[in-house]
């Protein structure tokens, strides 16, 4: 058995927490004192995949995760720059000789492992790079024949059959030696972005927990039920805890497995087994992203590869705006811009309706989203948009089009959720927020008429897709 390492290096990355921590827990098992350091990013202005509303979370979580530190008689050294180059500077300043880190499941962070990994044989440490993002990584949820899946049903009847790993312990304490320097907490100055003033959930790892505790004490039982009902309360709210890493995989699925084993109605059990449901999409996505990177720059199916987008003009910029004229699509953008959220129902119909009502190439709605949304997630919001699309891995069919005005009715039927983000609209009978205006005029003075005519616009899009099938 090698000995304890002296000093050992945890290098956060998007596991901004202390319970349940694969190489945090590793790094304390294995060391005598640990160095908890995170690498801040030094791109400036503006990033595709990103903005102001996700680097004020994530500004917030770090916040936290530093005062949480602190309980185990850590503290956060934040370096900036490229991830290598921060990491060789700190070993050698330091002297640490060995270095855990949570992997990653895109190609982004794979490139800068491989730099990470070389840098430290070169130095001689010690270096162990550890799965934590997801209950199963992508090589072990195969086909028979060793091949990965291309479609979620199969995907998860094998992914639900496979034992989960169990939540870790607390880590003992860190003992981080005092005297190595550390950059202050950063907040959006550091990118050259503006503050933001949207209403963001509560940042870290002790708001994470509440919100799980909210979802296994009664959300998840109805989740089936409500799930696609804007308007209620009926989603976890979890998806950017799981982004950020302020929850582990293992601890919310032992906790909704925890709460099935102690359920008495059918349904609460069925309600329970849509969420776990859910953590497998999210899984079969990275999966995807992994088996096949070219996903962020092409389609997935190459039948659709070369479609005759339409040039963005000011439609897409109403539908940036929320201000199409469709108000359940307004509704969705607004909640987005407002609050770095946006429904998962929501999610489908503002997108199919960019796709499929204004003929807009999917991934320049791919990059909005990903430039609001304090959940981004590179490879569920992709999945998201190419299924939407009807290109991507178990796409919806490119003829299943989703009418804005049918949605809006099915799923806000009172137009509640749509008056709480639409407020303009708020006296308007919910029976005429579900269908274009019969009579030519605006809902009410200021708010557009509906910019395109949903049934028009499905046409062109079935004609679209046949005419390159046909090529």
């Amino acid at each position: 058995m090698p000995s304890p390492a002296k000093l050992a290096i945890h290098w956060f990355r998007r596991d901004l927490r202390i319970l349940d921590n694969s190489a945090l827990h590793a790094a304390a098992s294995s060391s005598e004192r640990v160095l908890p350091v995170y690498i801040v990013s030094d791109w400036k202005g503006a990033h595709r995949w990103t903005g102001p509303k996700r680097q004020a979370f994530l500004c917030r979580s770090l916040e936290s995760l530093a005062k949480n530190l602190e309980t185990l008689q850590g503290r956060l050294v934040l370096r900036s720059g490229a991830a290598d180059d921060a990491l060789e500077r700190l070993i050698v300043e330091s002297g640490a000789d060995a270095l855990h880190f949570n992997r990653d499941p895109d190609r982004f962070g794979l490139a800068m492992e491989a730099k990470v990994e070389a840098m430290a044989q070169r130095l001689g440490i010690a270096c162990h790079g550890h799965h934590d993002v997801t209950l199963h990584g992508p090589a072990e949820v195969l086909t028979q024949d060793g091949r990965p899946y291309r479609v979620y049903t199969p995907y998860s009847r094998n992914w639900l059959s496979l034992e989960k790993p169990q939540p870790l312990p607390k880590p003992g304490l860190l003992n981080t030696p005092a005297g190595v320097t550390s950059l202050p907490l950063p907040d959006n100055s550091h990118w050259g972005l503006q503050e933001t003033d949207a209403s963001l959930v509560e940042a870290g790892e002790r708001a994470a927990h509440e919100r799980l505790k909210a979802a296994v004490a009664g959300k998840i039982q109805n989740y089936q039920l409500k799930r696609d009902l804007p308007a209620e309360s009926g989603t976890t709210r979890l998806s950017q805890d799981l982004r950020f890493g302020l929850l582990s995989p293992r601890t919310v699925y032992a906790k909704a497995m925890k709460a099935r084993a102690e359920s008495t109605s059918e349904s609460a059990r069925t309600g329970i087994d849509t969420f776990i449901k859910e953590l497998a999409w999210r899984e079969f996505y990275m999966a995807i992203l992994w088996h096949f990177p070219h996903v962020l720059e092409n389609e997935f199916s190459p039948d659709w590869r070369g479609l005759a987008w339409q040039e963005p003009d000011e439609n897409f910029e109403a539908w940036k705006q929320g201000r199409t004229g469709f108000p359940l699509v307004d509704a969705g953008i607004r909640e987005l811009l407002a609050t770095g959220h946006m429904h998962n129902r929501l999610r489908m119909i503002v997108a199919m309706f960019l796709t499929k009502d204004l003929h807009v190439d999917w991934r320049l709605g791919e990059q909005f989203f990903m430039q609001h949304l304090i959940d981004g997630e590179i490879a569920s919001n992709n999945g998201g948009w190419q299924w939407s699309a009807g290109t991507g891995a178990d796409a919806a069919p490119y003829f299943r089009i989703q009418n804005p005005w049918s949605q809006s009715k099915r799923h806000d039927p009172q137009g509640v959720y749509i008056k709480r983000w639409v407020p303009e609209l708020e006296k308007v009978p919910a029976a005429l927020l579900h269908e274009a205006p019969k009579d030519g005029r605006p809902l009410v003075p200021g708010y557009p008429l509906p910019c395109v005519d949903h049934a028009v616009e499905r046409d062109r899009t079935l004609a679209m897709f046949k005419k390159h099938r046909e090529r």
